[in-house]
């Protein structure tokens, strides 16, 4: 057996060693025939840079990194060149074995690098894992865990977890959704407020309070078997205070760090708009991207090559392990730009259908728009993000208000209108995330007081027109939420029925309430319908100036067409055919989808105040 040494100068340090010289090797595992064949090791132990380091079987390194924390060794290898299913890690002391790592080059699934990926054909359904369903109440609090379930607390751990999510995949899917995003599910180990998971402590670890690896490998392929994708939630701008290498960080520029602040912390000015204006001062941007959004998250260096690496290799494990269908990215426009295009290309070149939506939180298209990859509006900044989708905020801002709103020249329908008269702004229209709330949002129904009329018209919205719709869970049974009142905790409701003290369950549409009902059988019919509608999921659109607080658009390809009508005035209003005779022509009659209703149009018809219709043209 041919044995390659690694030798680092020993230390006085090094005399008091620990036993324990390997704590972690991350990535645990890896795996032969990637695009992209070098391998960043991560060997942590005390003091380990100080020591001796052996790899076996003929393994060669080709690059070493020490930090200024000898705690840390970063070893890089050529998978490529590693001709052995395992080999052994090895440190010693002199000739004293002090620790040892077997590692393992796995196979590849068939097809692993050409798997599919959320588009526009699907529907996305977002869960918080904690309050959709307890399915292992044995997992609910964890010795190894700070933070024990006590469902009395809003801001506390509830209990939800991944096999409550496994149980309830029919209930998902006969809903119409075809994809679920999961917010994080990695482990958040902080001592309160730690359901929520954008504060992780491990990315490498499911939280032990939703269940293990496995469980979650499992929920995805479950979801594969039905021909749906599971969405991770990735986290690239901040992690846990807790996290394990924060605690013990590798570098001082691993995080963002401000000399004035206490313990490095300086709160971010949240102005992300600097990232492309010209005219920022630098002090605003560098406040924006690197300040921290809590006391409790730190915001993480993307322009550190090791931490790139490292996020860069931890995103693609999760997709090879877990199986997985994509990535929503959270405060995107937060990290290093740069480095995120670097980022985002590695995963897309290893995966080349694989999305990534990031979170674009943003109040103009120009700036959203400015995020997707190959944008106009980010080559005049000589920048492309690589990033394959983005999310409309522009359209979940303005559908309220729309709403809410009398017909005018910039309100009522007019909103909407004007929002989807930015596409040309897009380079990748269809590849947009639309949705009108998500888990850090007013609830839908909550600004609405449940009226059902309110939620079909929005859920009409985000059905029909281009781009990928996402839902958020309980709003399709009328949940409610007052962020107002309530904070976080009140947009972020227990699913009815997913404890088994809960008195009643709306996952069993029998034992739904009337109002319940109404929400889930019209969500249920729009979303099963829409999956079989290519002329929605690519379709050109054709927009019509909204008249009398009606708006009316078409989706439509070279074998169908889908009128859209949405009435937002109280009273009835009735449709001239005449005026979109350039979309109904040659069509002589349509059935409204919603309805089931079939008729003629070549006459005017009507359409009831305050609804939407749904009209296949025959």
């Amino acid at each position: 057996m041919k044995k390659i040494y690694i030798t680092f100068a020993l230390s006085a340090a090094s005399l008091a060693f620990s036993q324990k010289a390997l704590d972690r090797v991350e990535p645990a595992f890896w795996w032969k025939g990637m695009k992209n064949p070098e391998l960043q090791i991560l060997v942590y132990g005390k003091d380990i840079a100080n020591n001796q380091l052996e790899l076996s079987d003929g393994v060669q390194v080709k690059d070493i990194k020490k930090v200024e924390n000898p705690n840390y060794v970063f070893v890089t290898v050529n998978t490529n060149e590693i001709n052995v299913p395992k080999f052994n890690i090895t440190v010693k002391n002199g000739r004293k074995k002090i620790g040892s790592y077997t590692y393992e080059i796995k196979q590849r699934n068939p097809n692993s690098a050409d798997r599919e990926s959320f588009t526009s054909k699907d529907v996305m359904y977002l869960i918080m894992p904690d309050r959709f369903a307890n399915g292992d109440e044995k997992n609910d609090s964890r010795p190894d865990l700070t933070e024990k379930v006590n469902r009395s607390l809003p801001n506390g751990r509830h209990g939800g977890d991944l096999r409550g999510i496994i149980n309830n995949l029919d209930y998902i899917q006969n809903l119409g959704a075809t994809s679920v995003w999961l917010t994080p599910v990695n482990e958040d180990n902080e001592k309160v407020y730690s359901y929520h998971g954008y504060a992780q402590t491990d990315l490498y670890k499911i939280d032990g309070r939703y269940g293990t690896n496995e469980e979650y490998r499992e929920l995805s392929r479950k979801l594969n078997q039905r021909n749906m994708k599971l969405v991770m939630d990735y986290v690239t701008n901040h992690w846990g205070i807790s996290h394990w290498m924060i605690k013990d960080l590798p570098t001082k520029d691993w995080i963002h760090w401000f000399e004035d602040g206490k313990d490095g912390f300086q709160r971010s000015n949240y102005k992300t708009t600097t990232q492309f204006d010209t005219n920022a001062s630098d002090i605003d941007k560098k406040i924006a991207l690197d300040g921290w959004f809590d006391t409790s998250m730190p915001d993480i260096n993307q322009s550190n090559p090791l931490v790139l690496k490292y996020l860069t290799q931890n995103a693609i494990w999760w997709i090879e392990y877990a199986e997985l269908g994509g990535f929503r990215v959270d405060t995107y426009p937060y990290n290093d730009k740069e480095a995120m295009a670097q980022w985002a290309k590695a995963i897309t070149d290893e995966y080349p259908k694989f999305n990534i939506v990031g979170e674009t939180w943003l109040s103009s298209p120009a700036y959203i728009s400015a995020w997707q990859k190959d944008s106009k509006t980010g080559e005049a900044a000589h920048y492309n993000s690589h990033l394959p989708s983005v999310m409309d905020f522009m359209l979940y801002g303005d559908l309220p208000k729309a709403l809410r709103e009398n017909d005018g020249w910039d309100s009522g329908m007019s909103r909407i209108y004007s929002s989807l008269a930015s596409d040309f702004l897009y380079p990748d229209i269809n590849n947009v995330m639309v949705f009108f709330e998500n888990h850090d949002t007013e609830r839908w129904n909550e600004i609405f007081n449940a009226d059902p009329k309110a939620y079909k018209m929005a859920l009409t919205v985000i059905s029909t027109v281009r781009g990928i719709p996402q839902i958020y869970y309980g709003t399709e049974t009328g949940m409610r939420g007052d962020k107002n009142k309530g904070g976080d905790a009140d947009i972020r409701r227990d699913f009815p029925g997913g404890w088994k003290t809960d008195p009643q369950n709306a996952f069993d549409p029998s034992s739904q309430t009337a109002e319940q009902k109404e929400f889930y059988q019209f969500t249920r019919k729009l979303l099963n319908w829409r999956k079989g509608k290519d002329v929605i999921h690519t379709g050109k659109t054709k927009n019509f100036v909204p008249r009398d607080n009606v708006f009316v658009y078409f989706r439509y390809n070279d074998k169908e067409s889908v009128m859209v009508v949405l009435n937002n005035s109280d009273k009835d209003q009735s449709v001239d055919v005449k005026h979109f005779a350039e979309s109904l022509n040659p069509f002589t009659a349509g059935k409204d989808i919603i309805s089931g209703k079939e008729f003629s149009i070549r006459n005017n018809f009507v359409i009831p105040g305050k609804t939407s219709m749904v009209i296949e043209l025959k």
